[in-house]
């Protein structure tokens, strides 16, 4: 499905979510100038690094540190030169999903779950993305075709849980995406359902009344899974924004990807940690890169990532340290990395 965006929807913010949504950073120059940064535009893919264009809400670019090139939230989505160089390793499908795509918007990996890609766009075209060559418009779900995908829900009774993805699932309206968790609710054997999002961290408006009323007026037990790689990214108003959320005891998680460059040292990930406990989200996956093309840069090697996680695990207690986990193509469950 492509975004459905209604004219209204109740907000806990004064500028809404739609607005920030239709207003990206979709220029190289007006981001480096916004961040101080213009005299690196010789550094910078301007011709959209294959095909893979720069795209940023604007309340995200505002908790950049101007002026400062190696600012771990600018890392994340700065197109540089060095994307469009092949490296050796690195595909366009490093996790094969398309032979875990069984008919348009399913991916089904793992036993007992099945994903959803409610959105085939993002709010934040993040440079590390691991679907930054998926066939979107292969897998568009539209509202004729949903009865489709519940009655293959239907029909494998093995699976107990939902996950929205994408894509960016929270593109769709409150009341669609109500709509959807009132259906799957009555098929017997579907137990949860976990969304799978950037959207509260990048446009923190997104978490509106609608939103947290159709997660909780459900059987299903709802889980949201959050995407933050550094503590920048959790100012006060993304505080603010997930407060509702726990108030009506919505199970908030973290995953994080490491990357080079952005969260590659223990001050960072101990500060992403204290900080997502902070805000009322428990540190849950700690991904390494997956190998897509044009990501390289952002690697790590296997005696880095050790060291690293060690000293995490000697610094925190055992709650706020996240799960490190590498995916592997063909594989039925996330593997440990150590």
């Amino acid at each position: 499905m492509d975004p459905i965006i209604p004219r209204t929807t109740t907000t806990m913010h004064s500028i809404s979510w739609q607005k920030e949504l239709s207003n990206p950073v979709a220029s190289i120059e007006e981001l480096l100038a916004l961040t101080g940064n213009s005299g690196h535009l010789k550094e910078v893919e301007t011709i959209h690094p294959n095909g893979f264009p720069l795209k940023v809400p604007r309340p995200f670019v505002s908790r950049i540190k101007p002026g400062d090139w190696h600012d771990p939230l600018l890392r994340q989505i700065i197109p540089l030169n060095i994307e469009t160089a092949a490296q050796p390793g690195f595909s366009m499908d490093p996790l094969q999903e398309k032979q875990s795509n069984p008919q348009p918007g399913i991916i089904q990996k793992y036993q007992g779950r099945i994903l959803l890609m409610l959105s085939s766009s993002c709010p934040i075209n993040c440079r590390y993305c691991f679907r930054r060559h998926f066939p979107y418009k292969e897998n568009r779900i539209s509202r004729n075709q949903w009865p489709q995908v519940l009655d293959y829900i239907r029909r494998d009774t093995s699976i107990n849980e939902v996950i929205y993805s994408g894509g960016e699932p929270l593109l769709q309206s409150d009341q669609w995406l109500a709509q959807l968790i009132r259906d799957l609710a009555c098929i017997k054997h579907i137990k949860r359902l976990r969304v799978h999002t950037r959207l509260p961290i990048v446009i923190p408006q997104r978490v509106t009344t609608d939103l947290v009323n159709w997660l909780t007026s459900t059987s299903l037990k709802p889980v949201l899974v959050l995407h933050t790689n550094h503590a920048n990214e959790l100012d006060d108003s993304v505080k603010r924004a997930l407060a509702p959320l726990q108030k009506a005891n919505i199970t908030l998680l973290n995953q994080s990807v490491l990357l080079k460059g952005v969260n590659d040292s223990l001050e960072a990930l101990k500060n992403l940690s204290e900080r997502l406990f902070d805000v009322g989200v428990l540190p849950y996956y700690l991904h390494t890169l997956d190998r897509v093309q044009g990501a390289a840069h952002f690697s790590m090697s296997h005696a880095q990532i050790t060291h690293l996680f060690d000293q995490l695990r000697n610094e925190l207690p055992g709650y706020l340290v996240p799960r490190l986990v590498k995916e592997i193509a063909g594989q039925g469950a996330k593997s440990a990395f150590l």
